[in-house]
């Protein structure tokens, strides 16, 4: 399926899933829980008191791969002039992060790695399901994010 068509679809409609097209155009749902929803609530938190550039969740980016679509994106202000609001981004934002679900395995997540740094992101990072972070650029793991050094190594969620 074209993205547009998997967007539109009326049975696509408010699925508890995140959908992303593989490079068939076939449809990949991975479904999400409350807690990886407090994590995406956290880290769109943390950027929003930057005040610069713009995060948001459920990025869909176009890769050689199909469409993956980033748990939660942040995009610097030329980004966003350059590209606005489009059905799917043509490039990677400058950061995507990604928080694991157990249905994730480690090859999956080096793929999209891969892929979105193909489309041009400059970090990815992956919070795991007890909130610590990793960040990676395209040569490889970092300690800390290059462009946003002060991001917490781990995030804290109330489990009450």
């Amino acid at each position: 399926m074209e993205w547009r068509e998997v967007v539109e679809h009326p049975s696509l409609q408010d699925l508890p899933f995140k959908i992303e097209t593989n490079e068939w155009g076939q449809i990949v749902m991975t479904p999400a829980s409350g807690k990886h929803g407090r994590y995406q609530g956290r880290i769109i938190r943390w950027f929003n008191r930057l005040g610069e550039g713009e995060v948001f969740p459920e990025c869909p980016t176009q890769t050689s791969k199909g469409i993956r679509v980033a748990d939660v994106a942040w995009a610097s202000a030329a980004f966003i002039k350059k590209y606005g609001a489009p059905l799917c981004f043509p490039e990677s934002p400058e950061i995507v992060m990604e928080v694991l679900s157990p249905s994730n395995s480690a090859t999956e997540m080096e793929e999209k790695r891969r892929l979105y740094f193909e489309a041009g992101a400059k970090e990815v990072w992956l919070c795991d399901d007890d909130g610590n972070m990793r960040f990676f650029n395209p040569q490889g793991e970092l300690a800390g994010s290059e462009l946003f050094g002060e991001f917490p190594k781990r995030l804290e969620i109330d489990p009450a």
